[in-house]
């Protein structure tokens, strides 16, 4: 996950924002530990208690992950104010289905699946907006 991450990294630009979607354990976490290592950031962990992460890179890095964002904590979300940062940066939204998508009307939508054995993983890409029509890793 973490050298399609990069691959991905490498493909993205400030403004761009990407959904990852999945079970707990898929990659999420991975794939943007690639992207970041892509935009020369280096100790990505995952934002599940503190929601967001900003790192500095190339490009500056969001890491956002909206697990515990459910029901009454959607406010929360909306408090993080990631409109201000999305121009000038890469946001990277885990769990973020019907709340990150607010935020932009193109995005890359990526679930991660486990396959047949525990090493394999599906990807489906889903690309909203021209920005990312015809995308490809």
């Amino acid at each position: 996950m973490a050298a399609i991450g990069a691959r991905l990294g490498k493909e993205l630009k400030a403004g761009d924002l990407v959904l990852l979607s999945g079970p707990l354990g898929a990659g999420k976490t991975a794939l943007t530990q690639g992207i970041g290592r892509a935009l020369g950031i280096e100790n990505i962990t995952s934002p599940t208690f503190v929601i967001s992460r900003i790192h500095n890179g190339d490009i500056r890095l969001v890491h956002v992950d909206a697990y515990r964002l459910q029901g009454e904590a959607v406010a929360i979300f909306d408090d993080l104010d990631l409109e201000s940062y999305l121009p000038s940066s890469i946001t990277v939204v885990e769990w973020g289905e019907g709340l990150a998508d607010r935020l932009a009307d193109e995005y890359l939508e990526i679930n991660i699946e486990f396959g047949e054995n525990e090493d394999q993983r599906i990807l489906t890409i889903a690309s909203h907006g021209p920005r990312f029509v015809g995308f490809k890793l």
